[in-house]
């Protein structure tokens, strides 16, 4: 008799257990947005080019 509510115990401890443990991947991926800071240096970098290209050829671009 001991012996069958050791064993019950056990099986009824090891049912709840893994009844609870679930492992599930993410249906989206996880998405990093870091545009900001590539999108400002992108603007500074065009607009440098810009000024450059306007003091190299003046008269394309009158005042």
């Amino acid at each position: 008799m001991d012996g069958r509510i050791k064993t019950g115990a056990i099986l009824a401890i090891l049912g709840l257990t893994g009844g609870c443990i679930t492992v599930k991947a993410p249906d989206k991926p996880i998405e990093i947005n870091l545009n900001v800071k590539i999108d400002a240096n992108l603007v500074v970098s065009l607009k440098k080019d810009a000024q450059d290209l306007i003091d190299k050829n003046p008269e394309l671009f009158p005042e």
